[in-house]
């Protein structure tokens, strides 16, 4: 029989909380009453390289190819240092004013609140969920086309390369949403971390595989045309391809690098000791220079393979045709790898909603009330129906925008642009200013403006190439065929 318990959907029963303000103290509790965390720098670490390594490695050939030798690999530095520089920033503001025992800040949102307050709190959250609302999007999309190049891969190995092995994506983003929508049943980010390191294992997976590829192919007789500054203009492309082209590899460079927004919710799975901020720059550290690597190495060979004809995804986009098994292991995994990697971007906004659900209408039982069913060699689950039925809902609304705009590289490149500028630079700086309380004026305080006045001009010029690219994109849009 189903059980009735009220309480909400990602925070503790009202009387533990209160039990513990009395002086009630269970060890199973930390020190805000909630559930014990137990996460540590490790699980950390997967959770950021399960958020860093995801589509975006696909594109960086790609972005290296518009780019060139010179400008290619240093933007990715740069990129890589900048935001090892702010994540460690942003470590220091899970907790407030001290950053080893002051307050705990459960969200972006949160530490933003405690440390800058106004208007930037509601700029931070458009920004910030927006941002969610895009990658699971991107995501989507990114899913289902490697399941379609599956499907490709064993047709053009059947029929020969020239082929047309044409699929539609929508089936297998239903597919995709299908596996969404039960996954998202997870209640909260603490329950992720099996699930993060099963994805990371996924993304080393098909990274390597891609980076063996490269090498070979680089191995063949065959060398592909590369140069300093990438493609060639009247040659690859025409003079304002060239420029739009560049604006939007580095918007992909930027959202190969997004995991700003979800940092303090990651760091809020970890436990007190050592302190938060510690571990936290621990993981970061650990997970952006693995990232980094896999980029580097990635992006340079990927272009080393193809040249300036680097296609936008480099697994999908068939850069590659044999060994046809190893292409379609690779696609597997990078499935695999998204299905985790969308959870750990839609957890902090489902746990948005449902905290202000919760807020607002405490009375309701639709939105407190759980029911207790017993699953074989599970034990006791909890389902919540306004959790099944708004989670549900957005799985489904992910699935159908992303059904509108199939256009992998166009995408990455705009979800990039759009929130490497206010949730990768800009917050972290202000809030680091604000704690600091760094004077105007002073040489730390004008070497952190132009920091942020520089990503942000890069951050424009990637936002116009990605829109410029999204709408070409469109036009030539073709509903059962499979885009780049």
């Amino acid at each position: 029989m189903a059980k009735e318990m009220q309480k909400g959907s990602l925070y503790i029963d009202q009387d533990l909380e209160t039990s513990y303000q009395n002086g009630d103290v269970n060890k199973n509790f930390d020190d805000d009453g909630r559930d014990k965390r137990t996460g540590t720098w490790i699980t950390a670490s997967a959770h950021i390289i399960t958020a860093v390594i995801g589509s975006g490695v696909l594109s960086l050939a790609w972005a290296i190819a518009q780019l060139g030798w010179v400008a290619g690999p240093a933007v990715l530095m740069a990129f890589s240092l900048i935001t090892y520089f702010t994540s460690s920033l942003l470590a220091d503001s899970y907790r407030s004013p001290d950053p080893v025992t002051g307050k705990r800040n459960y969200t972006y949102m949160d530490a933003v609140r405690a440390n800058l307050g106004g208007r930037k709190v509601q700029l931070c959250g458009m920004a910030q969920y927006g941002n969610l609302i895009g990658v699971t999007v991107g995501y989507t999309i990114t899913a289902s086309i490697s399941m379609v190049a599956v499907k490709r891969s064993n047709c053009f190995h059947k029929h020969g390369h020239e082929t047309k092995c044409n699929t539609s994506n929508n089936p297998f983003m239903i597919i995709f949403a299908c596996i969404q929508i039960i996954l998202s049943q997870i209640p909260n980010f603490h329950k992720l971390s099996w699930l993060s390191i099963l994805a990371a294992v996924m993304s080393f997976a098909y990274s390597s595989i891609g980076l063996g590829l490269s090498i070979a192919k680089i191995a063949g007789k065959v060398h592909a045309k590369t140069s300093l500054t990438g493609t060639t203009v009247g040659v690859d492309v025409t003079a304002s391809e060239k420029v739009w082209k560049a604006f939007q590899a580095i918007g992909d460079i930027a959202f190969a690098y997004a995991y700003s927004t979800v940092l303090i919710e990651i760091q809020d799975t970890i436990k007190s000791s050592p302190p938060e901020n510690k571990s936290m720059k621990r993981a970061t550290a650990v997970g952006v220079s693995t990232t980094t690597l896999f980029y580097v190495l990635c992006g340079c060979l990927g272009y080393l393979a193809f040249g300036n004809d680097a296609p936008g995804n480099f697994l999908t986009g068939f850069g590659f045709y044999e060994p046809f098994w190893l292409i379609d292991l690779a696609n597997i995994c990078i499935a695999v790898h998204l299905v985790g990697a969308y959870q750990v971007f839609c957890q902090p906004l489902f746990g948005f909603v449902e905290k202000k659900c919760n807020k607002r209408w405490p009375e309701s039982k639709f939105i407190t009330n759980e029911h207790g069913i017993k699953i074989p060699f599970y034990g006791i689950y909890h389902v919540n129906l306004f959790r099944l039925v708004w989670r549900t809902l957005y799985v489904m609304l992910t699935a159908v925008i992303a059904m509108i705009f199939p256009f992998f590289n166009d995408f990455v490149g705009l979800i990039g642009a759009a929130s490497f500028w206010p949730l990768t630079v800009y917050f972290p700086v202000e809030m680091y200013i604000a704690r600091a309380k760094i004077q105007k004026f002073s040489s730390t305080w004008i070497w952190l403006k132009i920091l942020c006045w520089a990503c942000l001009i890069v951050s424009l010029v990637a936002l116009a190439g990605s829109i410029q690219g999204l709408a070409k994109s469109l036009v030539k849009f073709k509903p059962f065929q499979t885009p780049e």
